[in-house]
C-alpha cells in the first residue's frame, strides 16, 4: 500500500509537499476507511480539491512522473534528457533538481525510495527498508558515487553499469534483484488516468473483463446498478493482441482499440411492451459520460480485486455526482474493497465533502500563494482562528465554498468589470468626439 508521497521543485510546486495516507487519531469511518497493515494504519485513499490552475493536476503529474521515470529509466540512451520541469518562477529553483520520494508497504515490509533529478542526470537516489519500525539503508547515491550496503547484495556489481541518467533501482531490477523486482512490481499495480483526456486508452481493460467468463457477470451487474439506460452490453475482439498473463495486467496506454463495444436496448410497441432488441455501437450512440464510465470501470474493478493504487485527475468531469459518489465509495467499503485498494483523485464535486464518506485526514486542498507556488494540505491539518482543529460535525461543503479552508478561486465581480468596460468605451467615444470637434474648429479658423 501507498503510505506517503513527497515531492518538490516540480512544475508549480516549489517547496517539498507531502500527501500522507497514515491515518491520524480521529475516529470517523475507522472500520471502512482505514486498513491495518502490520503496525501501520493506512488510509484507503485521498480526495483533492482546489480551484482551476491551483496545481491539482500537477500533483497527479508528479506522482505519475515518478512511476514513469522508474519504469522507463533503463530504456534511455546515455544522451537522452529526463524531461524534468522544475519550478521556473524563482531564480533559486531553476538550476536545482526535482525531488521525489515514496513510502510503500509490500508484504509487511516498508520501503522508502526516492531520487532527485535534473534534466540530464540523477543527482541523488536512496532506498531504505523497515521490517519493523527501525529503518536500515540499502543503498544511497550522491553525485557520482553509489554506496551499496550488505543488506542489498543484488546491487553490489551494478554500480559501474549504471549511467548518470539511469536510476540504480531500475538497473537492479533489470538484473533480477529480488528487492528491486518487488518494488517495480508494486509500481506495475499503480495506474494513473486523466479524467478528461486519456481515460479512453483504458477501455480495453473493461472489454477484456467483459469477454471473461469469470468476470463478465460481476462487471455487467455493476453497469446495471449504475442505471446507464441499456439492458445489456457486449464486447467483441476485432484484432489479435498479446494476451496478458492475467486479467489485471497493467496494459500499455494505446490509441488503438482492440474491441467493438455494443449496448443492447429494447424496442417497444404502441402498448409500451418490449418486442425486440437492437444493439448499437457504444462509442457512437452513448453519451460521453457513459463512455467514460465504461473506460474507468475496468480499472476500478481491477484495482479493487488486486489491491493496487488508482490515481485519477478530474474524476468528476462529465459524470453525474451520484455516479461519482457511488464509484468512489467502493474504495471506502469493507465488502467491495477486501484487498485494501487505494484511490486518489482530484475533483470539483463539493458534494463529496458531505456525502463521500471521507475522513478529515483524507480530504486535501491545493492552492497557490502570492508567488504562484502551489501548496498542499489536508483538512485535519487546518486550524481554526482559535487554534483548534476542524470539528467532524462542521459543514465542510458550506465552509469550503465560503473560502474557510482555502483552495477556492477568488473571482472578481464580473458585473462591475463589464460596467467598467462599458464606461471605458463611453469615455473613449467622448474623447474621440472631443478630438473631432477640436479638429473641425482648427480647420474652420484656418
Amino acid at each position: 500500500m501507498l503510505v506517503e508521497f513527497s515531492f518538490g521543485n516540480y512544475l508549480s510546486f516549489k517547496e517539498t509537499k507531502t500527501l500522507t495516507l497514515v491515518a491520524t487519531a480521529i475516529t470517523e469511518f475507522e472500520a471502512s476507511n482505514v486498513a491495518i497493515v502490520n503496525h501501520y494504519r493506512i488510509l484507503k485513499g485521498a480526495i483533492i480539491f482546489g480551484g482551476n490552475a491551483s496545481g491539482k493536476s500537477n500533483f497527479i503529474r508528479a506522482l505519475t512522473s515518478m512511476k514513469f521515470f522508474i519504469e522507463n529509466s533503463t530504456k534511455l540512451s546515455s544522451t537522452d534528457e529526463l524531461g524534468v520541469t522544475p519550478f521556473f518562477l524563482s531564480t533559486t529553483t531553476l538550476d536545482q533538481p526535482s525531488f521525489f520520494e515514496i513510502l510503500i508497504v509490500i508484504d509487511q515490509v516498508r520501503y522508502r525510495y526516492g531520487f532527485e533529478l535534473t534534466n540530464s542526470r540523477v543527482a541523488a537516489e536512496w532506498l531504505f527498508e523497515a521490517k519493523k519500525k527501525k529503518e536500515r539503508l540499502l543503498f544511497i547515491r550522491e553525485g557520482d558515487g553509489i554506496e551499496v550496503t550488505k543488506s542489498f547484495p543484488e546491487g553490489e556489481d551494478l554500480v559501474e553499469r549504471t549511467r548518470d541518467n539511469a536510476l540504480f533501482l531500475a538497473v537492479a531490477d533489470q538484473f533480477n534483484g529480488p528487492i528491486a523486482n518487488r518494488i517495480m512490481k508494486w509500481f506495475k499495480s499503480f495506474y494513473s488516468v486523466s479524467g478528461i483526456r486519456s481515460h479512453h486508452k483504458f477501455s480495453d481493460i473493461t472489454s477484456s473483463l467483459l469477454t471473461s467468463e469469470e468476470h463478465s457477470g460481476k462487471l455487467k451487474n455493476l453497469f446495471t446498478n449504475l442505471d446507464l439506460d441499456f439492458s445489456d452490453i457486449v464486447a467483441e475482439k476485432i484484432t489479435s493482441v498479446p494476451s496478458p498473463n492475467s486479467y489485471y495486467a497493467n496494459w500499455e496506454e494505446s490509441e488503438e482499440q482492440h474491441y467493438n463495444v455494443y449496448t443492447i436496448h429494447h424496442i417497444h410497441d404502441e402498448n409500451k411492451r418490449p418486442v425486440k432488441e437492437v444493439r448499437v455501437k457504444m462509442s457512437e450512440h452513448e453519451s460521453a459520460g457513459t463512455n467514460k464510465i465504461y473506460n474507468l470501470v475496468g480499472l476500478i474493478y481491477t484495482v479493487l480485486n488486486t489491491g493496487g493504487v488508482l490515481v485519477i485527475d478530474e474524476m468528476d468531469a462529465g459524470l453525474h455526482p451520484i455516479i461519482v459518489k457511488t464509484l468512489t465509495r467502493l474504495f471506502n467499503s469493507l465488502e467491495q474493497n477486501p484487498n485494501n485498494a487505494q484511490l486518489i483523485f482530484t475533483t470539483h464535486d463539493i458534494n463529496l465533502l458531505e456525502n463521500g464518506n471521507y475522513r478529515r485526514d483524507q480530504i486535501y486542498f491545493v492552492e497557490k500563494d502570492y508567488y504562484n507556488a502551489s501548496n498542499l494540505y489536508s483538512l485535519v491539518e487546518f486550524r481554526e482562528p482559535d487554534g483548534k482543529a476542524v470539528r467532524k460535525d462542521r459543514s465542510f461543503e458550506k465552509d469550503y465554498m465560503k473560502g474557510r479552508y482555502g483552495g477556492v478561486p477568488f473571482v472578481k465581480n464580473l458585473t462591475k468589470l463589464l460596467e467598467n468596460v462599458e464606461e471605458s468605451k463611453l469615455s473613449e467615444q467622448r474623447s474621440k468626439e472631443k478630438t473631432d470637434i477640436q479638429r473641425t474648429e482648427r480647420e474652420t479658423h484656418s
